[in-house]
């Protein structure tokens, strides 16, 4: 009989472990979390039951695992996307975008909703991975104040504003594209001008900035910090 090696060991271990998170948000996606079962997930990922006990302990450990992986991908390809773009107002846009398309697409619970059926350590791991996607966006907000094409503001204030935007967006409406890339569209550019980002004619964003530069980066280092 073939031996099996520590790597093929791994690799089984791994590719066992996708198909259970993959299964789970297959689920999440179809019947949401609400009497969502293990069983349900093990039958879903054509695995025995055990098998996911091996890697889980429970649905929230399950369910944190997900986040946690889902956020980390989108967070490497919205870091890769933004990089191509040199215009704050437009990468905002891209910000914009990409969030409020993820959030209706994975079906998780908002952050204040993942509160509700996490334990206090567990939404702690996640908030603290999910502050990244919010420091994120402050840099965006921070450039676009720095080049002068978005007024000087409170750019923590000005993010969570923003972030409660995106999950009310993500949370209404079906996920048909016509209606959801309309949906995508208006709060894209609701937030824009909201951040006061202006546009010329032809709907290229514009400096709108009246101090000077140097009084402009000035206000800007005076801002506070805030954390994710």
């Amino acid at each position: 009989m073939p031996r099996i090696s520590a790597a093929s060991n791994a690799e089984q271990r791994a590719d066992t472990q996708r198909r259970i998170l993959t299964a789970f948000g297959e689920l999440l996606f179809t019947h949401g979390l609400p009497g969502l079962t293990m069983t349900d997930v093990a039958r879903h990922a054509g695995v025995g039951r055990t098998a996911v006990y091996n890697y889980y302990a429970d649905i929230e450990e399950l369910l944190i695992s997900y986040a946690l992986d889902e956020t980390e991908k989108f967070l490497s390809d919205l870091r890769e996307s933004l990089a191509r773009l040199d215009n704050p107002v437009e990468r905002l846009a891209l910000y914009v975008r990409a969030q409020v398309v993820d959030l209706s697409r994975r079906h998780l619970p908002p952050g204040p909703a993942m509160g509700a059926v996490l334990s206090p350590s567990s939404f702690a791991k996640l908030s603290d991975h999910v502050g990244e996607l919010s420091v994120l966006l402050q840099d965006i907000l921070r450039d676009g104040m720095e080049q002068g094409y978005l007024p000087v503001a409170d750019v923590g204030q000005q993010s969570q504003l923003i972030l409660g935007t995106l999950s009310s967006s993500a949370a209404r409406g079906s996920d048909e594209p016509a209606e959801l890339e309309a949906r995508v569209a208006r709060t894209v550019r609701f937030i824009q001008l909201g951040a006061g980002a202006r546009f010329d004619d032809d709907g290229r964003p514009i400096r709108v900035a009246q101090l000077p530069p140097a009084a402009q980066l000035s206000a800007v280092a005076q801002l506070p910090a805030v954390a994710g």
